[in-house]
């Protein structure tokens, strides 16, 4: 049944297995925010996994469309028999959520599907901004906070997040031939695709990784600066600025095609301290 506890209990399991930062989050939030979050951070993992779902970029082009427009209202098929999206649409209604935000995180996510480089470092960051951003302003409506100042602090964060993911995202990425790392970058220290693609480890690629973690921090850094201007009540959507701030803290890795696991306990660990 549509907005049944079982579609919020749905959200939450999923958000649980494939997003446990996001769900960690909102374990640190008010209990009557919590539905709308896991509806919210269970619908970024659905659009921004979509190339893993797909084989080819049509299918994933139509996954995207429809939830453009289950969003926009366009119902194709039974849009509240989607749990998903029967709790997106609540929370959408019940916190006034801007659909055009949403559906500009959607299409930002059509680059995903593509193996088109990313272009220039200024690209990297408005995808960054549009999808962790959003994602960021979003949770923080939940949260009771909408401004321009909530809005240049997500921006900042977002860039930031999105950085890091795609240093962290290098290994899968490079194995389907896809290159987020901007093209124009690349270029300035003279990393040969090839070589990512081929998962070796250069000088070359460390000082890119290496300059990349340091505009990530910059970011980061200003949108610490930022936090203390935002309500007290929604700086919980904030919380994986913690998270961030200790990967990027981290020694630089000597291998980057290393998937590095990252702890569970630590992660709640570290959001407990954030938070108290």
């Amino acid at each position: 049944m549509s907005g049944s506890v079982s579609d919020a209990d749905l959200c939450a399991n999923d958000v649980r297995l494939k997003d446990f930062e996001h769900y960690a989050l909102t374990l640190f939030t008010e209990p009557e925010h919590r539905r709308a979050l896991l509806a919210l951070y269970a619908f970024n993992t659905e659009v921004s996994r979509v190339r893993d779902m797909v084989s080819q970029p049509l299918p994933g082009e139509i996954r995207l469309q429809w939830w453009a427009d289950a969003v926009a209202g366009k119902e194709h098929g039974e849009v509240g028999g989607n749990p998903v999206a029967a709790e997106l649409l609540r929370a959408i209604a019940e916190h006034h959520l801007p659909a055009g935000t949403i559906d500009s995180l959607i299409d930002a996510h059509r680059f995903d599907l593509y193996d088109d480089p990313m272009q220039t470092l200024i690209e990297l960051e408005n995808y960054a901004e549009q999808t962790d951003g959003a994602l960021l302003a979003l949770g923080a409506q939940i949260l009771g906070a909408s401004s321009e100042q909530v809005a240049l602090l997500a921006r900042r964060a977002g860039r930031a997040i999105g950085i890091a993911r795609t240093i962290r995202l290098l290994p899968l990425h490079a194995s389907r031939r896809q290159l987020f790392l901007p093209a124009d970058q690349i270029g300035r220290f003279d990393v040969e695709p090839e070589t990512v693609f081929a998962g070796q480890t250069t000088p070359e690629l460390l000082e890119l990784i290496g300059h990349l973690r340091g505009i990530a921090r910059s970011h980061l850094d200003a949108a610490i600066a930022l936090l203390a201007a935002i309500p007290q009540t929604a700086r919980p959507a904030f919380l994986l600025l913690a998270l961030l701030r200790r990967e990027l803290d981290a020694e630089n890795p000597d291998n980057p095609f290393q998937p590095v696991e990252r702890s569970r306990l630590r992660t709640l660990w570290t959001l407990w301290r954030a938070k108290f």
